[in-house]
């Protein structure tokens, strides 16, 4: 019964820190910190000491998927190369810098231990991604915080996981990047498989609920088999989260991904509230055992505070030349943009000409569109083209698959142009790598027989709780002095060209329908259908036939529309919010559908 009361008052208080934070101005994550501290100090309340084993694999896997879940892909992809160079390359560079460092100012632990303990705190957390999204930052700074923040903590994990496995034995750079490399590629395939065939089951189970309960089971579906493998399970998550989030609003229904959101951002609150509650409740414990093994705990807090500004420095030395190279990027594509539009615009003419040649099986369709494709990239390079040059012929299913790349990469051109990352943006990606709940979980893994196990895991409590307090208690500050805010007028004159296009669509699906044809009442009721908002009043009093009309006429328009809109998500041609703001519209009306249908 104390423990069932223990667990209500926590998650009143993670309710509570929801609720009051934003009140207060202070991030919900920092309040339950503070809040763990302080009833942990106070005399009657027991040492808290939780498995870590419980977080790596009961808290991180779930956390993880649902965040690959609800990222959007067409941004993961856009910035695909930011994310991977600072999930990836930023957390192995700062892990050994920082290992050096602390096989200079602690004494008596090897290399590989304190590579381990490098890897503990060079995972970024995704607090800060909360923090600028409520203050309005770019789009484009969020989603590389975001997912820098999912991928890097796999990265960590398995870095530290061959370092400690390298305590045991001799130290070898080689030896820990091919394992890295393995553990990697299989999770990557494990995740993949996991993905597809979670879409594919789950698309034939019709009952929410039950769907939702299956998709509680994907994260450690995928961890499972991957660890077993002696592959990162965290890894094989994230993919299958991103395979998932890509293929939910073809696989599954509008009822079965509301479901998903609504549970999974419970889940979300309670377990990243609890860590991070549970960290305060620990920080008390941990204290008291350093300062009767090492005679106190002044050397922990200078070594982590140390470790913290010199993580912060090496990221700001990372950051900076990633920015300048993306923005190189960035005009190398500006400029290449004129002519991909003039190919472009000549693959659009040729999709409505006859092929060369007659393609009749499938196999050898594909093999000739690739070999096509292959000579046209050759072709398009800007080194090799030149304005006056013809493109060499090509079948209307090369065109076809030639022109959606183009019009993707045109796309992304353009994004990259009107979101571009300058001095501004980089201050907030460096500043706003905050520490947290991997480093805490990471900590506590370091085997019992390590040398001074209990100052290491201090150590990077402290870097962990300094830079939530610091960091994360003055980012809201920095962001509003560096006035880094979304463009609002251009994404209201995106939204109004998106409106424009879904009409479109919608009058061409009515001018098609044999329905509306066949009751002519329909068509002055739906000629309204881009002026007003689309309600049942005026056809309630219609015969049973002409409502089931109306009603199929709405199921096909939400079909069409939602149809375009995955298509321009393809493609990247409006922004990523935009759509996603479409589609959940889409959604509420099928639901509303759904439901009238069962009265």
């Amino acid at each position: 019964m104390h423990q069932i009361l223990l667990v209500v008052v926590a998650v009143l208080g993670i309710a509570a820190a929801q609720v009051i934070g934003p009140r207060i101005r202070v991030a919900p994550p920092l309040l339950l910190v503070v809040v763990g501290v302080v009833v942990g100090v106070m005399p009657f309340v027991p040492a808290v000491d939780v498995d870590p084993e419980w977080i790596l694999i009961g808290v991180l896997p779930p956390l993880l998927y649902s965040a690959a879940v609800s990222m959007p892909t067409m941004d993961f992809r856009r910035d695909f190369g930011a994310i991977s160079a600072l999930s990836v390359l930023l957390v192995l560079v700062s892990a050994v810098l920082l290992g050096f460092f602390f096989v200079w100012v602690i004494p008596g632990i090897g290399l590989a231990t304190a590579i381990a303990l490098g890897a503990i705190v060079s995972p970024t957390d995704a607090v800060a991604t909360s923090i600028a999204k409520r203050l309005g930052v770019p789009h484009r700074v969020t989603a590389v915080l975001e997912g820098e923040s999912m991928l890097n903590d796999a990265t960590s994990l398995v870095l530290l996981r061959s370092a400690i496995a390298a305590i045991a034995a001799s130290f070898s750079f080689g030896h820990v990047a091919v394992d890295f490399v393995l553990a990697v590629v299989v999770a990557v395939i494990i995740g993949t498989v996991v993905g597809w065939l979670n879409l594919a089951v789950r698309a034939r189970v019709p009952d929410a609920t039950v769907n939702t309960a299956i998709s509680f089971t994907v994260p450690y579906l995928a961890y499972i088999p991957a660890e077993e493998l002696g592959a990162s399970g965290l890894v094989a998550a994230v993919t299958a989260g991103l395979i998932t989030g890509a293929g939910a609003a073809r696989f599954l229904t509008p009822q079965h991904r509301l479901s998903d959101s609504q549970n999974w951002r419970t889940v979300e609150l309670i377990v990243e509230g609890g860590v991070f509650l549970l960290m305060g409740l620990e920080l008390w414990g941990l204290v008291v055992d350093v300062h009767d093994d090492h005679d106190g705990v002044d050397t922990a807090v200078w070594i982590g505070l140390a470790a913290l500004a010199l993580a912060v420095v090496i990221r700001a030395a990372y950051v900076v030349p990633l920015v300048l190279w993306l923005d190189r990027a960035a005009q190398r594509g500006t400029e290449m943009r004129p002519m991909l539009a003039d190919i472009n615009a000549t693959m659009v003419e040729r999709q409505q000409e006859g092929p060369d040649r007659p393609i009749r099986r499938t196999r050898e369709a594909r093999s000739a569109i690739r070999r096509e494709w292959r000579r046209l990239r050759r072709r398009m390079e800007p080194r090799r083209w030149s304005d006056s040059e013809e493109l060499p012929p090509t079948s209307p299913e090369t065109a076809r698959l030639v022109s959606s790349r183009l019009t993707r990469q045109i796309a992304d051109i353009d994004y990259y142009r009107s979101a571009p990352l300058g001095p501004k943006e980089a201050t907030i990606v460096v500043w706003g790598g905050l520490r947290g709940v991997v480093t805490l979980a990471a900590a506590q893994t370091l085997p019992g027989d390590v040398e001074s196990r209990s100052l290491l895991v201090l150590i990077a409590f402290v870097v962990a709780a300094a830079s939530l307090l610091c960091q994360g208690g003055t980012l809201a500050w920095l962001i509003r002095v560096l006035k880094v805010t979304e463009d609002t007028d251009g994404r209201v004159a995106e939204h109004h060209r998106l409106r424009a296009e879904l009409t479109a669509t919608s009058r061409k699906v009515i001018a098609e329908s044999e329905l509306v044809a066949r009751y002519p009442v329909l068509r002055k009721r739906f000629a309204t259908i881009a002026k007003t908002a689309d309600t049942e009043e005026g056809i309630i009093d219609a015969n049973m036939r002409v409502r089931a009309a109306y009603e199929q006429i709405r199921r096909d328009l939400v079909a069409a529309q939602r149809e375009v809109l995955l298509q321009m998500r393809d493609e990247g041609t409006f922004h990523s919010a935009l759509l996603e703001q479409e589609l959940r519209q889409l959604d509420a009306e099928e639901i509303s559908l759904d439901l009238r249908a069962e009265d």
